[in-house]
């Protein structure tokens, strides 16, 4: 399972400094490919044990970070940006951050599925839509009334949220088995 999603990781990003005069959504969407693939690197190769890997105090991981990454795609995309009814694939009402929460029947593969799927679904939802295009959902519980980003909005949030997270990733992967880099 992880070969076929490992094959393709090289299929989403351009590196994005290969855009240096790219218009506004290309950039855009380079630059979320670009990190997208960078956590996908991160995860490729670890066994389920090192993806389970801490590092105290934090109680993160990777398979952490990859279902985490899967829920947020699933949040802003699905949920948001294209209101679809879309259940939550790891967390629960009883523990709304159980995507972080790993056992051991939790596996690397299965959320590497998971998140790729997502991210697909993301691609194709957004490739033609403008940058002002708002999202079609305003949840209720939303902190400020009324409050609906466009496209723009989402996509700068999703880099910051992947970049975050692919420096988190980073130093796991290299306490794990010692790979670094991109």
């Amino acid at each position: 399972m992880i070969e076929r999603v490992t094959e393709r990781v090289t299929e989403l990003a351009p590196d994005p400094e290969l855009l240096p005069a790219g218009d506004e959504a290309a950039l855009l969407h380079s630059f979320l490919d670009y990190y997208r693939t960078i956590l996908l690197r991160k995860a490729e190769g670890l066994t389920d044990a090192q993806a389970r890997l801490v590092l105290p105090p934090s109680d993160l991981t990777v398979l952490g970070l990859v279902r985490h990454m899967a829920e947020v795609e699933r949040g802003w995309f699905r949920r948001r940006f294209m209101a679809h009814d879309a259940p939550f694939l790891f967390c629960t009402d009883d523990d709304p951050d159980r995507d972080f929460h790993v056992t051991d029947a939790d596996s690397l593969a299965d959320a590497l599925v998971a998140l790729r799927a997502e991210i697909d679904f993301a691609r194709e939802s957004t490739r033609s839509a403008a940058m002002d295009t708002l999202a079609a959902a305003v949840p209720p519980t939303q902190r400020i009334a009324g409050w609906q980003p466009n496209l723009r909005w989402i996509l700068i949030h999703m880099i910051e949220e992947y970049a975050r997270h692919c420096g988190h990733a980073d130093l796991l992967r290299e306490a794990a088995d010692g790979a670094t880099g991109d």
